[in-house]
């Protein structure tokens, strides 16, 4: 058993500079390479997900103006509607207004003619009598007048 730990402990002295070149080469490998590396992939990372923030933030920005856009192209189309509705409800009221008018001038010469219809009548029989009275004479005078004399 002696020879046993004398061999270990050999051993455990041979190995003693490996152990120390192992632990310069993991504190050189740290402050060389491990730890700019971190720095970069931290920085990497950073870059990235701000990147990715930053697209998302945009495209959340492009969604609400897209949003408002709508909104104001919704607006515009209800203000055409309104004004369409608005100018043809003025034609149709203008319609209207001209339709009255013809039928107050209609009425009015319907009107006039029923006046100027009873105007002839009236005079037609006030003038009645004496032409009644006329042609009676004339009819008479014929019929009493010889044959021969007529002609």
């Amino acid at each position: 058993m002696d020879e046993t730990l004398r061999q270990l402990g050999e051993l455990l002295l041979g190995s003693v500079p490996t152990v120390i070149l192992v632990a310069l080469l993991y504190a050189l490998y740290t402050t060389i390479v491990h730890g700019p590396l971190q720095r970069v992939l931290a920085e990497r990372r950073s870059k990235t997900e701000g990147a990715v923030e930053k697209s998302r933030a945009d495209v959340a920005a492009a969604e609400a103006r897209t949003a408002e856009y709508e909104q104001k192209l919704r607006e515009a189309r209800a203000a055409v509607f309104r004004a369409q509705e608005a100018r043809r409800q003025g034609m149709l009221q203008a319609r209207a207004n001209a339709l009255d008018e013809a039928r107050r001038k209609a009425q009015a010469q319907v009107q006039a003619a029923k006046t100027d219809i009873e105007n002839d009548r009236a005079a037609a029989e006030k003038g009645l009598p004496a032409n009644a009275a006329a042609l009676a004479q004339e009819i008479v005078r014929r019929v009493l007048q010889p044959a021969g004399a007529a002609r």
